[in-house]
């Protein structure tokens, strides 16, 4: 990203925001990594919940170097695409991916250890807490290996055994089970 990023930032002019849509790589890391030519300053991060044209929710995250010009552009650009906005600082999984992906490696967890079986987790959180998809549903929605990818980051980045990813996540990567995008991840899927 950090090159495709420094390629934009060398073709447009210095007051075009240079923004990154992503869920868990650190918009501070990325402007250090693109040079002080790009302007660090102009570069943060939006990350885009999927289905975009469904989720009515974008996380905003600055950093270090974020200028609050470019904060101010970003903000009004998500209002003008009629998008909710949650601001969050730079830190690994920012606001969403630091509450979501312990709770689906939880589930998994659970799943691994045969407390409960999947179609139960999912039914449980779906009806007790009404939520539209359960954890595990959830996790083939978003692929097995984003999941894994993420958990990674929160372990190494935050240091703390609670992000540790299941080991049966890694597992069903390792299986090339990544979810709906392979067609079988903790449910299968058929291709179309």
């Amino acid at each position: 990203k950090a090159g495709v990023l420094k390629e934009v930032a060398g073709m447009v002019g210095p007051e075009v925001v240079l923004a990154s849509n992503t869920s868990s790589i650190s918009i501070t890391r990325l402007a250090a990594l693109m040079g002080e030519a790009a302007l660090p300053e102009r570069v943060i991060g939006m990350h885009f919940f999927n289905p975009v044209h469904v989720m009515n929710i974008v996380e905003v995250i600055s950093g270090l170097r974020t200028s609050n010009g470019t904060i101010d552009k970003t903000l009004a650009l998500c209002k003008q695409m009629g998008k909710e906005v949650a601001v969050a600082k730079d830190s690994p999984g920012f606001i969403s991916n630091r509450l979501l992906m312990p709770y689906i490696n939880e589930a998994v967890q659970t799943l691994g250890e045969g407390l409960a079986t999947k179609e139960d987790i999912d039914k449980v959180m779906k009806l007790g807490t009404r939520v539209p998809m359960g954890p595990l549903e959830l996790a083939d929605f978003i692929g097995l290996d984003t999941c894994l990818a993420i958990m990674k980051v929160l372990h190494s980045q935050l240091g703390d055994d609670k992000y540790r990813p299941a080991i049966l996540l890694s597992k069903y990567v390792d299986a090339g089970w990544l979810g709906q995008k392979s067609g079988k991840g903790f449910y299968e899927y058929k291709k179309s």
